[in-house]
C-alpha cells in the first residue's frame, strides 16, 4: 500500500505525521499544515468505488451526510454484479431475493425495512419510512405494500445469473458460509459532511441461500449500524447472528464516547466476539468500520482481507483492515 501522510491531533501543544497505514489506526484528518479537521469524508465496508463516489460527489457540493450515504448505496443495491447486496443478490434457499436495510441520521432518526422483496432500493425505502410514518421498522409484505405506496417499483431481482447460482447449490444444498465471500457481505457506510454531522446507512440481501425468514443484524439498529451525532459512527459486516449477540455498532460508539479511538472501538467490539464464539471464531467473519465526530477512522475484523473504501481530500482509496486470526 502506498505511503500517505496524515497529520493526528495529538495534543494541544502540535500534531505529527502518520502513515496510511496508520492512518487505519486512528489519525485525524488534516488539512496540510493548518489546525482544521478535513471534511468532508465518506467510509465504506469492501471494495465499492463507485459507491464512495457518488457519495463524495453528494458531500462536495454540500449535500447532507444522510443524502450521501443513501445515494451512495444504491449504486451498489443497483448493481447485479454485486450478489450480496439489491438486484442481483443471492436468494434464499426456496429461490427468494430478500432485502434488509436501515439509514439512521444526524438527529438520532431511523428507518429500516426487512424481508423485503421485489424493490430495488432498500434503503431508500427505510429513509421513507423514517420520514413518512411514524415507525422505525417495517417487513415482509407489508414493507412492499409501503414501498409501493410510496412509488416504487415492484420488479424480479432473481437474475439469471444468481439463479443459476441457486439451482447449482440446490445439488447439494450444504450451507456453509465461506469467509470472505460474497454470501454475507454487507454494504455499510457512513458520512461526515461539510456541517460536521453525521448518518449512516447498511443494505444487504442477506446470507445466501439462507432459511426463508431469516434477517440479520444489517437492519437492526445498534446491531449492524449505530450514528450518535455528537460521538461518532460504526458499521458492520460478516455473520450478522454474531454481530447481533453483542449489539456491535452500538457497543463502538459508545466506547468512543468513553474516549476509545475508532480503531481501539472497533477491535474491541471483536474481541468480545471472538471471546464469546469460543473456537467458532475460526469459521466465520466479522468486520466493523468507524468515523467520530472529529474526522477519525477505524477498522478491525476476525479474519483478513477484509477491506475497507475510503473518499476524502478528493481521493478515492480502498485499505486493508487489521485482523484478528493469524495463525
Amino acid at each position: 500500500m502506498k505511503r500517505r501522510k496524515f497529520i493526528k491531533n495529538t495534543s494541544l501543544s502540535g500534531l505529527s505525521l502518520v502513515t496510511a497505514n496508520a492512518f487505519a489506526k486512528s489519525g485525524i484528518m488534516q488539512d496540510n499544515n493548518l489546525n482544521k479537521i478535513v471534511k468532508p469524508i465518506v467510509v465504506a465496508t469492501w471494495r465499492v468505488p463507485n459507491a464512495t463516489k457518488k457519495a463524495w460527489e453528494i458531500l462536495q457540493d454540500g449535500g447532507s451526510s444522510l443524502d450521501a450515504v443513501e445515494q451512495g448505496c444504491r449504486i451498489e443495491e443497483a448493481d447485479i454484479n454485486n450478489t450480496s447486496v439489491g438486484k442481483g443478490g443471492l436468494p434464499d434457499r426456496d429461490g427468494n431475493v430478500t432485502l434488509d436495510a436501515c439509514i439512521m441520521d444526524k438527529e438520532g432518526n431511523y428507518g429500516s425495512v426487512v424481508y423485503l422483496q421485489d424493490i430495488v432500493h432498500p434503503v431508500s425505502v427505510a429513509r421513507k419510512v423514517m420520514e413518512n410514518t411514524p415507525h422505525v421498522m417495517l417487513a415482509g409484505k407489508g414493507a412492499k405494500q409501503f414501498a409501493l405506496s410510496q412509488g416504487f417499483k415492484s420488479e424480479n431481482l432473481l437474475t439469471e445469473s444468481s439463479k443459476k447460482a441457486w439451482e447449482e447449490w440446490k445439488k447439494k444444498s450444504e450451507y456453509k458460509p465461506i469467509i470472505n465471500i460474497e454470501n454475507h457481505d454487507t454494504i455499510g457506510m457512513l458520512a461526515l459532511d461539510k456541517n460536521g454531522d453525521l448518518s449512516g446507512a447498511c443494505t444487504t440481501s442477506g446470507l445466501s441461500y439462507k432459511m426463508q425468514g431469516r434477517v440479520g443484524d444489517s437492519p437492526i439498529i445498534g446491531s449492524g449500524l449505530f450514528v450518535d451525532n455528537e460521538v461518532g459512527a460504526a458499521t458492520a459486516t460478516g455473520m450478522g447472528e454474531e454481530v447481533l449477540k453483542t449489539v456491535g455498532s452500538f457497543l463502538i460508539v459508545e466506547l468512543m464516547r468513553q474516549g476509545k479511538t475508532p480503531q481501539q472501538a472497533c477491535k474491541e467490539a471483536v474481541m468480545r466476539i471472538v471471546k464469546k464464539s469460543g473456537n467458532r471464531y475460526k469459521d466465520f467473519q466479522v468486520g466493523f468500520i468507524a468515523l467520530n465526530k472529529q474526522g477519525e477512522i477505524g477498522s478491525y475484523c476476525i479474519h483478513e482481507w477484509f477491506n475497507y473504501q475510503v473518499y476524502a481530500k478528493d481521493e478515492n482509496k480502498n485499505y486493508k483492515s487489521d485482523f484478528y486470526h493469524k495463525p
